[in-house]
């Protein structure tokens, strides 16, 4: 199902939009995406203030409507349903404020608890500044830690989608020294699990074929460029398939994304970040999707980062975020 594909007479979901770093892009992307037609109401959780002043400043004809909780959810072209979260001082596009990062926090876990809650369907992500949020004294790792930590999640799994085109990561924000330390049996069995659970669940495949990467060149090349794919990758395949999941591996990193390979998986697991996610930012940077299994909640995040360069000039392209906001809207629907 597309977003275009949704019957009129379907109720509309309401889904949580939080509008990232208010120094970024991210207020320039959701006011874009407001002008458009778009079977689902987007709650933009953002600085009211902040959306008016940038919206001035791209000449974007946007009318920003006060969120009523109470209200059935409504989508128009050209309006924009805020719910209102004030940021600590004004924001100035590209200049970065340590002082307003508890306001981007608060964005987020107002969105969570809304979803857990069921007063959202779903949430989507604008690209936050984690240096920012580091700075004003939050041990904070990402999107994915936060939001797993919120909602109660044990092991939040990130997975980029592309298309059919999926890639799910065993580590995430991990300097590349502690990636072979992190990498244990319990960990791959645990992701391999949510893994398959929800490419299930919430992608609606029957039988998920997955293809595991080894961590060094080459698979290891059978111990001689490093043991992690024979004392714990390889294990943990093996466990894995015992209990009924379709996972192979591991597999040479460099090769498992030709064409002729992939055509046989439904997914992709690497070992770390820089593993997996340069293929797909490669085919598909404009469109390309986070998505955060293992929650119990739908959350989708754009791709790419807070681009403060770009930031109230007019030429941010809002085709992740749009991306996002239609696979949100789809994966909420199955559920």
């Amino acid at each position: 199902m597309t977003l275009s594909s949704r019957r009129s007479s379907e109720p509309l979901l309401r889904i949580a939009l939080t509008s990232g770093e208010p120094a970024g892009i991210g207020p320039d992307l959701c006011l874009a995406l407001a002008q458009e037609s778009l079977p689902c109401e987007l709650v933009c959780l953002a600085d009211r203030e902040l959306l008016a002043e940038r919206a001035r400043l791209l000449g974007a004809s946007v009318t920003l409507a006060a969120y009523d909780p109470a209200a059935l959810p409504a989508a128009h072209p050209g309006r924009l349903t805020v719910l209102n979260c004030p940021l600590a001082v004004p924001a100035r596009p590209g200049q970065l404020e340590v002082r307003n990062a508890r306001a981007v926090l608060g964005m987020l876990d107002r969105a969570a608890d809304g979803c857990v809650s069921g007063e959202f369907a779903a949430m989507v992500t604008a690209p936050v500044q984690k240096s920012v949020i580091i700075e004003a004294g939050t041990d904070f790792s990402g999107h994915t830690e936060h939001l797993a930590a919120r909602t109660g999640a044990p092991r939040p799994v990130m997975m980029l989608v592309a298309g059919t085109l999926r890639v799910a990561l065993a580590t995430t924000h991990l300097p590349l020294r502690a990636v072979s330390g992190a990498i244990t049996e319990a960990l791959l069995i645990e992701v391999l699990t949510i893994l398959d659970r929800d490419l299930r669940t919430r992608f609606h495949l029957a039988s998920p074929r997955i293809a595991v990467c080894g961590l060094n060149p080459h698979a290891g090349e059978s111990g001689h460029l490093g043991d992690e794919e024979l004392r714990v990758i390889g294990p943990a395949i093996a466990r894995v398939r015992a209990a009924g999941i379709d996972a192979s591996g591991p597999l040479p990193a460099d090769t498992v994304f030709v064409p002729r390979l992939l055509a046989g998986y439904q997914a992709v697991l690497a070992m770390y970040h820089d593993q997996g996610l340069p293929v797909i930012k490669h085919a598909s940077f404009d469109t390309a999707v986070n998505v955060t299994l293992g929650l119990p909640i739908v959350r989708t995040s754009v791709d790419h980062g807070t681009a403060l360069d770009l930031a109230g000039s007019g030429r941010a392209d809002p085709g992740s975020l749009r991306a996002a906001v239609q696979l949100a809207t789809e994966l909420a629907a199955r559920t």
